[in-house]
Parts: structure tokens; C-alpha cells; sequence
């Protein structure tokens, strides 16, 4: 019996492959000043590397579980410069990611001017499927949605193949 309710992102990772790739091209999300992961920061926290316990979270172990079958796992950022505070507090956690197994890389949005990107952040899984991230000016999730349009995949995979060829590998990447 068919089902309308769209697959969790989980589901997702779980039926990739290949690859799954993410675009991020926002210089802020939701942010909450005044308590969360962000506040946390602002207020002077720092993850430990050497202390894992800490950090490691349901999505690290998600990325670790899909990139330990063989999928590659990759996210590029277009940065405005100088950079958001943020970029500055996703630049200080990116290493988690590393971790796991994510490949990351940043972008100045002044190098990106000339490649044709589409209108939101997006998942390209196995070079087929997309989870469009839509937000509100405030930066709030105004929730995903899936499309396996054909030209739009490959308008996705194009934008990122040109951002990846020019972005720099998150331990390369200097704050600006």
C-alpha cells in the first residue's frame, strides 16, 4: 500500500549508494541567541576534540554509519566574507563533521558569482534525488522537499561539482 508520508532523511542516507552532497549557501540558521549550541558558543564553549563523548551526536553516527557502506559524504558552504558570526561558530564545529567522515569545503561567495546555483540548499543523493531546503528571511526551516526532476539534479550536481572544484577543504579554509 503506498504511503504519503515523505521518507525521513535517515531513510534517505539509508537508500544512498554512491553519494549524498549538501550545498549550504545561507550565512545564518535559526539562530538562537539566547540558549542552544549557538548561545553555548557565543558564551565561550569550545567542543574538545580529544573529548568525543561530548560532541558525538545522532547525525555524526548517521554520517559515520553511511559513509562506513561506501557512500561518500560531502558539504560545501558559500560564505559571504568577512564571514557571519555564524560561519565563525559552524567553522569552530565543522571539525565534528570531519570526523565522522564528511568531506567539507568553503567557498567565498565572491568566487562563486559566475556559476549558475539554484534558489535553495539542497541534498543531492546519488546524483538522482533532492531534498530542496527551503527557509524563511529569519532562517528558520520552512520544512524540505523532494523532487526527482531530472534537469534539476543535474542543475544540483552541476553547482556543486563547479563550488567543490573551487572551494577550500575545511582544514585549508581561513576565516576572513
Amino acid at each position: 500500500m503506498p504511503s504519503n508520508v515523505p521518507p525521513s532523511f535517515r531513510e534517505l542516507l539509508g537508500d544512498c549508494t554512491e553519494s549524498a552532497v549538501h550545498l549550504e549557501m545561507r550565512d545564518a540558521y535559526a539562530v538562537d541567541y539566547e540558549r542552544g549550541p549557538f548561545a553555548d558558543w557565543r558564551a565561550g564553549h569550545r567542543h574538545d576534540p580529544a573529548d568525543r563523548a561530548s560532541w558525538w551526536r545522532p547525525w555524526l553516527d548517521l554520517v559515520a554509519e553511511t559513509v562506513g557502506r561506501g557512500v561518500t559524504v560531502r558539504r560545501a558552504r558559500i560564505v559571504s566574507e568577512p564571514v557571519s558570526e555564524y560561519i565563525r561558530y559552524e567553522r569552530a564545529g565543522t571539525f565534528t563533521n570531519v570526523a565522522a567522515g564528511e568531506q567539507v569545503r568553503w567557498l567565498p561567495r565572491r568566487q562563486a558569482s559566475d556559476i549558475a546555483l539554484p534558489g535553495n540548499d539542497f541534498w543531492l543523493f546519488d546524483g538522482r534525488l533532492i531534498q530542496w531546503n527551503h527557509f524563511a528571511g529569519d532562517g528558520s526551516s520552512q520544512g524540505p522537499e523532494l523532487s526527482d526532476d531530472p534537469i534539476a539534479a543535474r542543475l544540483c550536481a552541476g553547482a556543486f561539482g563547479t563550488v567543490w572544484e573551487r572551494a577550500a577543504p575545511h582544514d585549508e579554509y581561513t576565516i576572513r
